[in-house]
């Protein structure tokens, strides 16, 4: 148990399924309210309705494109008196293709999601955290971010932004006792996939690799309310990120192979 949750409130993103769904769970056991946010408002409300009876706390739903901007402003007119105490950002999606094969329309959406999304739900946010002095930003960005590999082009470089985004967050508001903190997961076992790798091929080359959502869940709420600049999982695969880092040459020319399994 987190007891440093009890009582607070918490949104999350992206919370009607995978990773987000896992996290309003993990947060309510934990005695937190939550609201959840995602474009079906129907699996929300599916997911509230458990959660209430489950651990008897407070749950509110809301229908919210993350990828369109109106769509926040007006989510973000019917929470303005609302105190949130921690804010995460888990909603995006990513397309494995090469560049030549990806639509620009498909590159300024998938940004719109994962990146000017993420900005607007923080910039609205942000306000009160610091009125309070208090407050947790968790931004679920991606190994993808760390490690650059053919056919992620497009969702790498949005995974980058929201890493660099977090660090700059996280010294603008170092005196404000707010914490930022990244997560950094490798590949998760969710319907992430279903869009990203529509041939199923990934998963399978990659299955050593891959996280259970509720192991992911319960390493960030702990982290909560703590001074975590990262969380990277797995470890070992973040290891090759520190290395990749250090010698990117010699990275890109051995893991060429293993590079090109998506």
């Amino acid at each position: 148990m987190n007891q440093r949750l009890q009582g607070k409130t918490v949104l999350i993103t992206g919370a009607s399924g995978g990773l987000g769904e896992r996290l309003a769970y993990r947060c309510a056991e934990n005695q937190a309210n939550v609201i959840l946010v995602a474009r079906s408002i129907h699996k929300l409300e599916q997911i509230k309705k458990d959660i209430e009876e489950k651990y008897g706390i407070q749950v509110t739903t809301y229908q919210v494109d993350i990828g369109k901007q109106e769509e926040i402003l007006r989510f973000y007119d019917q929470i303005k008196d609302v105190t949130i105490d921690v804010l995460i950002n888990n909603a995006g999606y990513g397309v494995f293709k090469t560049l030549l094969d990806s639509p620009i329309d498909e590159a300024e959406k998938m940004f719109r999601v994962n990146v000017i999304g993420l900005i607007t739900m923080t910039k609205i946010v942000l306000p009160k955290m610091i009125a309070q002095n208090s407050g947790h930003i968790i931004n679920i960005a991606s190994q993808a971010g760390k490690i650059a590999t053919p056919k992620s082009s497009i969702y790498s470089a949005t995974k980058s932004a929201v890493l660099k985004f977090t660090d700059s967050l996280r010294m603008e508001v170092q005196q404000s006792g707010i914490f930022v903190t990244a997560v950094n997961p490798g590949p998760i076992a969710t319907n992430f996939f279903e869009v990203a790798d529509e041939s199923g091929e990934y998963l399978k080359n990659v299955g050593r690799w891959v996280l259970q959502p509720n192991d992911v869940a319960d390493k960030i709420v702990k982290k909560l309310f703590t001074s975590t600049r990262e969380i990277n999982l797995p470890r070992l695969m973040n290891v090759g990120s520190i290395f990749y880092t250090l010698f990117p040459t010699i990275v890109e020319k051995v893991g060429k192979k293993a590079f090109f399994k998506k």
